[in-house]
């Protein structure tokens, strides 16, 4: 197995994060510094990260509701609260991708970083489901067209979203770009503030009835409808 993806399945860090740790000098093999990402080992070759043995963990993916006020980070320097300190585990998780501190819901954490980088690397374009509340809550037909075809953002064109109204005032959108305040900024675009933004749906997997602060971990099958999630979409509507 490959250098950086041991590490990952160690659950170290994800597959690009790995990497840089090879390249900066901070792996060894043997006692020997390796910056080869793509060294073959195995888990009898010693390999080491800052001097702390890495041995292949077993893999676990949790789902937890997010509630308002919690960072998407394993550790936060100013003391807030963080998704990792909701999951009961012995295991060392961290979130696969971010929501903002003031975004609610479905957000996944694993010790699986080929998983996370799967779910998370722009190729790959996984989708995700939003309910947004916004204000004004009349929200035009003209609108939702423009966000299902895409509206200019300041770091270039939205791609096309799925976009219906399912409410007063409450837009479901569902993309497959991550980028920073993504659904925030679209929904400004199109003359709309958010006042509340929930997730809803990860690739095949949905919130449901979990409750905000509760998580679950998830089961075999499902962490195997996550790893075809590239090639899945939504049919339901």
């Amino acid at each position: 197995m490959r250098l950086a993806k041991f590490l990952a399945h160690a659950g170290v860090a994800s597959r690009r994060a790995a990497e840089r740790l090879v390249t900066d000098g901070r792996v060894r093999v043997a006692g020997r510094p390796v910056t080869d990402p793509a060294r073959d080992v195995d888990e009898s070759s010693d390999v080491t990260v800052d001097g702390r043995a890495v041995t292949i963990e077993p893999r676990e993916v949790h789902a937890l509701h997010k509630p308002e006020g919690v960072v998407s980070t394993a550790e936060d320097t100013h003391g807030r609260p963080t998704v990792v300190g909701l999951v009961p585990s012995e295991r060392r998780l961290y979130p696969v991708g971010r929501l903002d501190a003031d975004t609610t819901g479905l957000i996944l954490l694993t010790n699986d970083g080929e998983l996370a980088e799967l779910l998370t690397h722009p190729r790959h374009g996984v989708q995700k489901t939003y309910r947004v509340r916004v204000d004004p809550p009349m929200v035009s037909e003209r609108s939702l067209r423009a966000l299902r075809e895409g509206v200019e953002l300041e770091d270039g064109r939205s791609s096309p979203a799925e976009a219906r109204l399912v409410a007063p005032g409450v837009v479901e959108l569902t993309i497959r770009e991550g980028r920073k305040r993504q659904v925030r900024r679209m929904c400004e675009a199109v003359g709309h503030d958010v006042r509340a933004l929930q997730r809803t749906a990860f690739g095949p997997l949905y919130l449901e009835r979990l409750p905000p602060g509760e998580s679950r971990r998830l089961s075999a099958a499902e962490v195997e409808r996550l790893r075809a999630a590239p090639g899945w979409k939504n049919q339901g509507g």
